[in-house]
This record gives C-alpha cells, sequence and structure tokens, in this order.
C-alpha cells in the first residue's frame, strides 16, 4: 500500500522523489509549509493594501508590459488573462510521469512560503497528484527563460476549469474533472498566476526523471559490458585498480572496480586468452563509462538543487517585508547540465552498439551473427543495424540546446536559455540508450551460449538466468522486436544494484 509523503522545508533527494513517483505514494503538506505560505500570502496583500509603488506581475502587467499599472479590481481578471494567454503549448503531449512530477516539484517550490499564492491553490494541485489527474501540457512552446511558461500554464488551466487533463484511460476538458469530483474552480488572487506559470517545473522535472533513469542505465552499462566481455574471451587486467590508480578519475575508478567485482569467480576468466589486448570498446570501459558517470554526479548535483529551490518571480519575504524581482526562473543552470547529462548518456550507448558490432563479426570462437547456420539465418545481423541506427540519431539528438537563445517579449526577454528543448531532447537520448543496451544484452547472452560449458562468475550467471525466463536463446531465425522490447524492460526493471554490492 503507497504511504504519504509530506511536503516539508527538508532537503529533497532524487532518491526520494523516485521512491514517491515508484511507490505511487500520496502527497500531503506539513504544518510548517501550511504556515509559511499563508503567511506569505497574508503579507502580499496587506503590502498590496498599503503600497504606492506598483510591484512587476502583481498590479503590473507582464514582460514587455511590466510598466502597464493594473487597477486593483482587475487583478483577478490580470492572473486569469496570464494563465490563459500563455497556454500556447503545442507538438506532443508530455509523457505523464513528467507531468505528475511537475505537479509535485510545484508545490515544493510554493510550499517555501515565497510565492505569495493562496493555501487552497496549492491543496488543489496536491489533489491532481493524489486523485491521479494529469493535465495535457505540450512539449512545444518554452524558451526556459521566464521559466516554463507555456508548459506550466496547460498545467494550471485545469484548477480554473479549463484546457484538459488525462484521467483513468479518459481526455477531459478542465470544467468536467472540477465536477466529477465537486471541485470549484480557483479564483486566482493577486501574483497566483505569475507564481504558477513562473518557474522552472518542466525542466526539473524531465532533469530528475532522466538523471534516475540514466542512474540504471549506468549500472546496467557496466553489467552488459561485464557480460559482453565474458563472451568476447576478453581481458580483465584493464580493470585492475594499479591503472586507475595513477589516473583516478572518479568515475573510472569506481567503473573499474564494478567490473572486476562482477567478473569475480569467473571459468571465463581462467581461461587462457590468446590475444594481447581487446579493442577500446572492451579494454577502456572504464574511462569511457566512469566519464558519463562523472557527468551524471554533476548533473544530480544540478537537479537536486533545483527541486529544492524556489524559481518564480518576484519572490515574497515576508521576515525582511521585501519583494523582490529577480531572474530565479532562468534555466540555464538545467540547460547546460541536460545538454552534457544528453552527451553523457549518448556515449553509454556508443560504445555499447561497438560490443555488439564486435560480438556479432565472426571472432574470438564466435560463429558470424551468433547463429548456427549463418546464411540460411541472418541471427543477430538486424538488431546491430537498428543499434547503430539509435546510435545515430542521438548524435543528432546531441546538439546542445543551450548554445542557442532567441529574443522575445519586445526585447525584454533578450537571452533564454532553450532548456526545454534540451530536456526533450535529454529525455529521447535516454530511452534510445535503454534500446542500445537491450540489444548488446541479447547479443552478450546469446555469445555466452557458445561458450558453454564454462561459466561466467556467479553475479552475471544470475542476470543471465534472469534474462532467459524472459528472452529464450536464438537457435534459428525469428522476429526479434517483441525480444527487444522485453529486454528494454529487462534494463529498466533488473535490480542491478544489488550486485555493485
Amino acid at each position: 500500500m503507497a504511504g504519504q509523503h509530506l511536503v516539508s522545508l527538508a532537503p529533497l533527494s532524487l532518491e526520494e522523489i523516485g521512491k514517491v513517483l515508484k511507490t505511487r505514494a500520496t502527497l500531503g503538506l506539513s504544518e510548517e509549509v501550511e504556515q509559511r505560505i499563508s503567511r506569505s500570502y497574508t503579507y502580499l496583500h496587506q503590502h498590496l493594501a498599503n503600497a504606492s509603488k506598483p510591484v512587476y506581475g502583481i498590479n503590473t502587467g507582464f514582460g514587455a508590459l511590466c510598466n502597464t499599472s493594473i487597477s486593483p479590481e482587475h487583478l483577478e481578471t490580470l492572473q486569469r488573462n496570464l494563465v490563459m494567454s500563455h497556454a500556447c503549448g503545442t507538438g506532443e503531449e508530455v509523457p505523464a510521469e513528467v507531468v505528475k512530477l511537475m505537479l509535485f516539484l510545484k508545490v515544493q517550490s510554493l510550499g517555501y512560503g515565497y510565492s505569495g499564492v493562496q493555501l487552497s491553490t496549492v491543496q488543489r494541485l496536491l489533489a491532481f497528484f493524489n486523485r491521479e489527474v494529469y493535465p495535457v501540457v505540450y512539449q512545444q512552446g518554452s524558451l526556459g527563460a521566464s521559466g516554463d511558461l507555456a508548459p506550466l500554464a496547460h498545467l494550471c488551466l485545469p484548477l480554473i476549469g479549463l484546457g484538459e487533463v488525462r484521467f483513468q484511460e479518459f481526455k477531459l476538458k478542465g470544467h468536467e474533472i472540477l465536477d466529477i469530483f465537486s471541485w470549484d474552480p480557483i479564483r486566482l488572487q493577486a501574483k497566483e498566476g505569475l507564481a504558477l506559470l513562473n518557474g522552472t517545473q518542466l525542466m526539473a522535472a524531465y532533469g530528475a526523471i532522466i538523471c534516475l533513469r540514466a542512474r540504471q542505465i549506468s549500472m546496467a552499462a557496466d553489467v552488459v559490458a561485464a557480460l559482453s566481455l565474458e563472451a568476447f574471451d576478453g581481458l580483465s587486467a584493464p580493470f585492475s585498480p594499479q591503472i586507475h590508480q595513477v589516473r583516478p578519475h572518479a568515475g573510472q575508478v569506481k567503473t573499474a572496480a564494478r567490473i572486476l567485482n562482477l567478473l569475480a569467480g569467473s571459468e571465463l576468466q581462467q581461461k587462457e586468452k590468446a590475444q594481447v589486448q581487446d579493442p577500446y570498446s572492451f579494454r577502456c570501459v572504464p574511462q569511457v563509462h566512469g566519464a558519463s558517470l562523472d557527468a551524471l554526479e554533476y548533473a544530480e548535483k544540478v537537479f537536486t538543487t533545483e527541486v529544492n529551490a524556489v524559481t518564480d518571480n518576484p519572490n515574497i519575504f515576508p521576515e525582511e517585508e521585501l519583494i523582490l524581482s529577480g531572474g530565479n526562473f532562468h534555466g540555464q543552470p538545467l540547460a547546460l547540465a541536460l545538454d552534457f547529462l544528453s552527451i553523457a548518456l549518448a556515449e553509454w550507448g556508443s560504445i555499447s552498439e561497438r560490443r555488439t558490432f564486435q560480438l556479432i563479426s565472426g571472432q574470438r570462437g564466435l560463429p558470424q551473427f551468433l547463429i548456427q547456420e549463418p546464411g540460411l539465418n541472418s541471427g543477430f545481423m538486424i538488431p546491430q543495424y537498428t543499434a547503430a541506427s539509435i546510435v545515430s540519431q542521438n548524435k543528432q539528438l546531441c546538439t546542445p540546446a543551450s548554445v542557442d537563445s532567441i529574443v522575445s517579449s519586445n526585447g525584454q526577454e533578450d537571452h533564454v536559455s532553450m532548456g526545454a528543448n534540451s530536456a526533450t531532447k535529454a529525455y529521447q537520448v535516454v530511452q534510445n540508450v535503454e534500446r542500445i543496451l537491450a540489444i548488446e544484452l541479447m547479443a552478450a547472452v546469446q555469445a555466452l551460449e557458445f561458450k558453454r560449458p564454462l561459466r561466467s562468475s556467479p553475479a552475471l550467471e544470475k542476470v543471465v538466468e534472469a534474462f532467459r525466463t524472459q528472452v529464450a536463446p536464438l537457435e534459428q531465425d525469428r522476429v526479434l522486436q517483441p525480444d527487444i522490447e522485453k529486454s528494454i524492460k529487462f534494463i529498466q526493471d533488473f535490480p542491478f544494484e544489488e550486485l555493485m554490492a
């Protein structure tokens, strides 16, 4: 049974986010968070009642219209118009897992009490999360600078009875989901529309999920590489700690140690080797996988900081009696991290495809294309084609989005991060790398069949045994697409971390 996660002021980790999503836990607000939200809201409205000067986005227009004052009787209309006018997203829908996390992270950010929103608004976002009501959000439309304006507008339209949602198996209008739960539309108060739309929750949600999946990939890649090394009669010497002590990049050292640990007890490693060296795709696994692991750790630090941050504007500081306008919504830190992470992920896939190529090439006592009677059977010829195609697509997707910028809002927003484009591309890359590794896993386990009766290590044989309950050996040609899908799921779900202990 799913438990409850209390949104609080305590630091939130990516691991906790992963646990909430995986266990389908509900969200609640801690008493301290409720108090901070209410205090910020009260201070804002007291300030507005006494203020003589305009405050950006609260009683002024937005963006290039920041110098246009708005009268008190129009403040609610101003916020409602903001949400409606900014809902200009297009393209494919954002995946449900990302939308769900966007709701969580928007609540987390508002919960720090620097945004001036109503408690009821935050509670409605919580209700969406807990009832698995996922607003329809579109992938295109954010410049990643004034936050993710268009995506967050779509996220929040159903609060006021507009837009669309996904609920169970249905796509419903915003007013229809309110009717189902007998919810009244939220009447947005001063600054609320701006607080909801300013923020990096699209980029941050994508980034957090990509980091979680990349952590699984980092372990899967090492295990699959070790299996391929075994099947290719590879040498264990390149993983010796002495080599890595003299070039001690943390990821490199960690990867080499993992591989040696995975090979412990292998009969295949006791077999005399004919070669002096292996190709780079085997010999340089610590250097390549390790560099990607270091990049992942950097990205994890960036996204851990972001999910614990306040990213709307202006920010309200009741204790100091200040309302300050700044640029915390700018996505530059996330855009850079996402582009770097895409490249790191792609390298796990690139070197994986090269190992698959080596395995099917008819070397080291393995038959061509890992099949009996090659010629009559094509075996693993075309899965390698597929992996090569995906690797090539990753090269195209890894062109950095963050090096681009375009002027918007009549020059007011004159530098943007393009972090949302970085995010959607990185999400494609992480899926692609899972597919590439899945193909290598199929090839490596197939190749090991030709090394019997010699056995690999207990740890790796455990993986082979579990995999063979999902995918049968390829004895003659069959349709392999279903096997690839099963192998992808294995890469995503197998508890590789248990082998790393």
